[in-house]
């Protein structure tokens, strides 16, 4: 059984329930039984629903918030990596030393540059960037250093690349959308309802009740707008930059 059948099967049953509990009790009420004496719940009814759609919006966008923070830190990790490779290899030979940073400079710059723009588009990483990475490291774990100095920096120069590698592994599995289906059903069916509530109010059409109405509508589709937004960290308005990669390792 899908999720899908699951879901819209426990729903069903939930709203069975409910109405046939309903139905049952309305025909045992006696005759001196008076509505009036009642409260009317269907404003405290309206009332929770929009708390229950608060929450759910306010973890919603929490978490793609959070998803987008942590794609931010990996890039930061990864440029922080690079620029940490090119400045231990200042003890190695001129030679070694201008080759590596080559390598660092073309992988900074090929991602800044050409991956940033193919991830948008494509939902995953440019396999270019792992040739380029896989040459650096290439480069910096076959030399053999002859000095001191150059053994001292050689392992701390081999755990930075594969930080670089981590951080890149990390930010393969951030590109695209991480929200799932069912999670924006729920967000935009419970958006109708809660919109829709609003007409069991009895709602007038006086100026103020039409500027609220309209007002809180734009706040939950821009709300919506923005889960939506956020949900991609390398493809949405507010995407996470790849300028880290110029400041840190191509303006140095």
């Amino acid at each position: 059984m899908s999720q899908w059948l699951a879901l819209v099967i426990a729903m069903a049953a939930v709203c069975a329930v409910v109405l046939g509990v309903v139905v049952l009790r309305t025909r045992k009420v006696h005759e001196d039984d008076d509505p009036s004496e009642t409260p009317d719940v269907i404003e405290y009814m309206v009332m929770m629903i929009g708390v229950v759609y608060a929450i759910v919006l306010g973890l919603a966008i929490a978490g793609v918030w959070e998803g987008r923070s942590g794609a931010q830190a990996e890039v930061l990790a990864e440029a922080q990596a690079l620029h940490e490779v090119s400045a231990r290899a200042q003890v190695y030979p001129v030679d070694v030393r201008d080759r590596i940073r080559a390598d660092v400079n073309a992988y900074a710059a090929f991602v800044a540059d050409k991956e940033w723009p193919y991830m948008k588009n494509h939902g995953e990483l440019d396999p270019r960037g792992n040739a380029l990475l896989d040459t650096l490291r290439k480069d910096v774990s076959q030399y053999a250093p002859t000095s001191d100095l150059g053994a001292q920096a050689y392992q701390p120069l081999v755990d930075e690349v594969a930080a670089v590698d981590e951080a890149r592994t990390s930010r393969s599995q951030s590109v695209g959308a991480t929200m799932p289906g069912m999670v924006w059903f729920g967000l935009i069916t419970g958006a109708l309802v809660t919109v829709g509530l609003i007409f069991t109010l009895q709602i007038r059409r006086s100026p103020k009740e039409l500027l609220l109405a309209g007002l809180f509508s734009a706040l939950i589709a821009f709300l919506l707008f923005l889960i939506w937004d956020l949900d991609d960290p390398f493809g949405g308005g507010l995407a996470v930059s790849a300028d880290v990669f110029r400041d840190l390792v191509l303006r140095r």
